[in-house]
Order: structure tokens, then C-alpha cells, then sequence
């Protein structure tokens, strides 16, 4: 059982309970309990004494968990298991200023005892928050022109910076979070932060906050595929009350506005896609519809993988649904995720046709699900695991739609793919891009984040699926390991819960690959028992991509 608070009754309600070194803040105890799969909606548990216990825990190991004075932590999410285990996960600042990567879960037995707490970094916390360089000059850091901001067009300032604590892939230092706004060359909004160290004046590392896929209606890929519609007057609407309101609108081909770039508000939500009758599109582009009709079966699958397989209730956790937007600018090759909708190109129409497709949809939205739960960090590894968790469960969607006319396989967005057929990226070889590894080195942590999550993605291949040559969705598959391992497939059913678990129990923001091994496992335990054939096959899994 899955209880989430929501984010506005956590702060309205929090309470400071100071105690010994640590303050503590208690969220909001009134969220409402997800429906755990197709079971009847399980009791709610009384989450601020869940909440109250994981504190009183994090006080009583404060010494061997190294926690300094100043700190304070917020309950955002709480799992419970059946078994009456609870899984409290938090964010944490110090002397007021967030930590990033600084997030805990704090996880408790059935009878209350304590069971271990997963975080990315152990380093005590002793440092001034005073910065020595002004907000000003870090601003200036930020737009100076680099490798990772020259195919930005528009660089500028957005919004005043603010003093953090970064502790994502480095030791903890005071920063300065600089927010940028600009357009890819692409045609993608950018909405870059920076952070700034606040005493040197290094920027330390850089986060996209727009995250990509990089890559009854008829609908494009999917064939004729059932609607929920909403009637308004003599008119239908593509928007889905069943499902937490999801809709779907048209851009019309326009981009976001300038000031949409700048502040991040005031953004076109595009006109809401009508018909006269219950029928929308007709299977191909010449009709508007058509995509749409991709974009909201995608959203209602994804909507029910997670809901029927993980108990999950939206992608928010919360019953809250979000929307689609089809038809972006012009000849724009990508979609993306910001935080409460999806947006899809219509391609270019020669090598690539709408990017509406299952698996990108099931993508995009898997984004919203990693920022709800583990919240991870889109830079380094932990970016290249946050890319490859929407690889998987988009993956995973395509498959649980069971849709004849896009079956199942390993290959993200081979739909629109309109001369090759071979999609973006597949998961049973993900080198077969040119630049996507399949083994983790070192260096994973400097790629982008599309390509790092190669290594996350031949791990779930070899741990579904396993090694050798099969054909699966009338696809030719073969996958090799890098310690010439023969690995043996569990099966999707049980890789898919592993991960989510993994995820949503035991990875926080700053986890890297060599983490989310020690994650999973930890999921596979809790699922399987650590004697079973899918714990060793985790293990098994990872090492086979050269993460020991």
C-alpha cells in the first residue's frame, strides 16, 4: 500500500518538533491510501504516527547515521508493505537550505524496530551557509557559454538564484542554484539549472529540467482503441474523468511563447481536442485527431499499468491526472515531460512521423512517477537511471497494452520511425546507437543522460529477458554481457516489481549505478526472499554490465 501527502496539506500543516539535534517536520496525516492493484482500497494507515516513528528513529541512530545539528527533515512519501513494514521517505535541510541529494527513506519493521535508512551521501554536514560570491557574480558563472549551454538559443537569466546545499555526486557544498531559460536547437524549451559553488565560484554540475524521450479513435500506431470522453453540450472532449481528468489538447504548431521559456507560467495549454461525434481521428496524420487519439490511449495505458501492476494511483500518487499536448512547433523531433504534462512533436515527416507512440508515451509519463518517488537527479548516473526507469516502464506499457497492431518488444519508439523502423534506442543492445554503453566504466557519469542509461537498460534486458539471441514482438533480440556470463531471465513480471520497489523504496535522488544494484537487491529480498532465484539473478544481472 502506497500513501502519499499532498504537497500543499504537507507545508500548509507542518509542525517544527525540535529534538536533540534534529528538527523534524510531520506532514499532513489526511493523504488518501492508493488502491494496491485490483484489491479493494486497503485502510489507512495512521501516517503521522508512521511518520512520528521514522523521526524518533533518525534521532535515536543520529550518531552512527553522522547527522550534525541544523538538519531538519519532511516526510513527502510513505509506503507501507502488507506485512505492517514502513518505508518513510524525506527531505532534508540544513539551517533552512535545501539539501540536494540529501534525501533519506528511513525504513522500519512491522513491530516498529528500526531496519536501516537508504540515502546517496554519508558525510557529516559542518560548513557556514554564508557564501563569499554574490548572487550576481554566480549568475554571470552560469551563462557563460559552455559545452553543455552552446546549442542554447536565448540564454537568460530566470528568476533569482537561491543558496543550496549540493551533495549530488561530490561532497556537500553551499551552492548557488542558478534556473536558465532558453530553446534547444531542436526546437525543445530548456530550463537549465546551474549550480554555482558559492565560495569558488566552479559550477559544479548542470540539470535539464525538461526531460526528454532522446527519442473509440483511430489512432497512428495503435489502431482502434476504446476512449472514456467527456460530453460538453453537443460536443465530446478527449479528456478521461476516469482517469484523474487526463486530457488532450492541440498546439497548432506553435511553440511556447517567450515568457513561457522565461518564467516557466503563463504557458499555452493548447485548444482541447472536440468532435461532433464519439469517433475521433481516422488512423492517419491528414487528421488532426489521429495523434491525439495516440496521445491519450498512451496516457489511459500508462494510467493502468501502473494502477493494476503497482497499486500506484496516477502518476502523482494521488488520483491527480495530468494532460497531453500533441502537435508542438513544427517539424520538432522529440517530446518531453515538465513536470505536469507531456508534449509531443509531430517529427519531421520524411525519417520520423508524430513521436505520439505507446512506449513514449509510457516514457514521458514514467518521468512524472521518478519525480514523485526517488526524485532522481537528471545529471551524471543517477540521470542516466532516471532515463533508463522510463525506458523500462514505457517498455513495460507497450507490453501491458497488448496491442496487436503495436506488440511488445525493446525498442523505444520504433513506431515513428518511419525509414528503419529501429527506434531511438533498444535495451537488449544498447551500443547499437553508437552511443549508448552496455557496460558501466567510470566514465558513465559524463555521458548524457539518454546514453548513460544504456548500462540501466541491458541490466533489465538480461534480467527479464536474459543473454542470447530470441525473438520477442516479431523481433529479432540478441543481448551479450561484459563478463561473457550466460544470464537467465527471470521474466518481466518479476523484473518489472523489482524495479519499481527499487525505486520507490530505496533509490533517492543522488543514486548511482553501484546504489541501485545494492536497491534492487534490497527489492528482489523483500519480493523473493534473499535465497531466491530472482535475488540471484539481480545479482547476477548487474554484474553482467560490469556493475559488481
Amino acid at each position: 500500500m502506497h500513501v502519499r501527502p499532498t504537497r500543499a496539506g504537507a507545508a500548509a500543516t507542518a509542525a517544527l518538533l525540535a529534538a536533540g539535534v534534529l528538527g523534524a517536520q510531520a506532514p499532513d496525516a489526511s493523504a488518501q491510501a492508493a488502491q494496491a492493484g485490483q484489491a479493494a482500497q486497503a485502510a489507512q494507515p495512521d501516517q503521522g504516527r508512521v511518520v512520528a516513528g521514522a523521526l524518533t528513529a533518525l534521532r535515536e541512530h543520529a550518531t552512527d547515521l553522522r547527522l550534525t545539528p541544523g538538519q531538519s527533515f519532511r516526510s513527502t512519501d510513505v509506503v507501507m508493505d502488507r506485512s505492517g513494514g514502513s518505508h518513510v521517505r524525506m527531505d532534508r535541510t540544513y539551517h533552512g537550505l535545501e539539501v540536494l541529494g540529501g534525501d533519506v527513506v528511513v525504513h522500519r519493521a512491522a513491530d516498529g524496530s528500526y531496519a536501516g535508512v537508504s540515502r546517496s551521501f554519508t558525510a557529516p554536514l559542518r560548513m557556514s551557509t554564508t557564501p563569499g560570491l554574490a548572487e550576481k557574480a554566480a549568475q554571470a558563472r552560469a551563462l557563460v557559454r559552455t559545452k553543455a549551454t552552446r546549442d542554447i538559443t536565448g540564454l537568460r537569466a530566470q528568476g533569482a538564484p537561491r543558496l543550496v546545499v549540493d551533495a549530488v555526486g561530490h561532497r556537500p557544498r553551499l551552492a548557488w542554484a542558478v534556473t536558465t531559460a532558453g530553446k534547444r536547437t531542436d526546437g525543445t524549451p530548456s530550463r537549465l539549472t546551474s549550480y554555482v559553488d558559492a565560495r569558488s565560484g566552479k559550477v559544479l554540475r548542470r540539470e535539464e529540467g525538461i526531460e526528454t524521450v532522446d527519442g473509440s479513435g483511430q489512432s497512428l500506431y495503435s489502431g482502434t482503441v476504446p476512449l472514456q470522453l467527456t460530453q460538453s453540450g453537443s460536443t465530446y472532449q478527449l479528456k478521461d474523468t476516469t482517469r484523474g481528468g487526463t486530457y488532450t489538447t492541440d498546439m497548432n504548431n506553435k511553440a511556447d511563447s517567450f515568457l513561457c521559456q522565461l518564467f516557466g507560467s503563463g504557458c499555452s495549454t493548447g485548444t482541447q481536442v472536440t468532435s461532433t461525434s464519439t469517433t475521433f481521428g481516422n488512423g492517419t496524420t491528414g487528421n488532426r485527431a489521429s495523434a491525439a487519439v495516440d496521445a491519450q490511449y498512451g496516457t489511459n495505458m500508462t494510467w493502468d499499468y501502473y494502477n493494476q501492476v503497482h497499486g500506484r494511483n496516477g502518476i502523482f500518487g494521488n488520483g491527480t491526472g495530468s494532460f497531453n499536448r500533441v502537435h508542438y512547433d513544427k517539424n520538432y523531433v522529440n517530446a518531453f515531460w515538465d513536470g505536469t504534462k507531456m508534449t509531443y512533436g509531430d517529427g519531421d515527416g520524411v525519417s520520423y512521423g508524430p513521436l505520439v507512440s505507446l512506449d513514449v508515451a509510457g516514457h514521458e509519463m514514467s518521468h512524472g512517477v521518478t519525480e514523485n518517488t526517488a526524485g532522481l537527479t537528471y545529471s551524471g548516473e543517477s540521470g542516466g537511471l532516471n532515463e533508463a526507469t522510463s525506458d523500462i516502464f514505457g517498455t513495460m506499457v507497450e507490453f501491458f497494452a497488448n496491442n496487436a497492431n503495436d506488440p511488445g518488444d525493446y525498442l523505444i519508439g520504433e513506431e515513428f520511425d518511419l525509414k528503419k523502423h529501429a527506434g531511438l534506442r533498444r535495451m537488449d543492445n544498447p551500443i547499437s546507437d553508437g552511443q549508448s554503453p552496455n557496460c558501466w566504466s567510470s566514465g558513465t557519469k559524463n555521458l548524457d543522460v539518454h546514453y548513460s542509461s544504456g548500462v540501466g537498460n541491458h541490466f533489465f534486458y538480461l534480467l527479464a529477458e536474459g543473454s542470447g539471441a530470441k525473438t520477442i514482438g516479431g523481433v529479432a533480440h540478441s543481448s551479450s554481457t561484459c563478463n561473457g556470463s550466460t544470464v537467465t531471465g527471470i521474466g518481466r513480471d518479476a523484473a518489472q516489481r523489482i524495479w519499481f520497489r527499487a525505486l520507490t523504496v530505496y533509490m533517492t535522488s543522488g543514486t548511482t549505478y553501484a546504489q541501485a544494484r545494492t536497491a534492487t537487491l534490497s527489492a528482489a529480498q523483500d519480493l523473493y526472499g534473499a535465497g531466491s532465484t530472482q535475488y540471484a539473478a539481480v545479482a547476477a544481472a548487474w554484474s553482467a554490465v560490469s556493475v559488481g
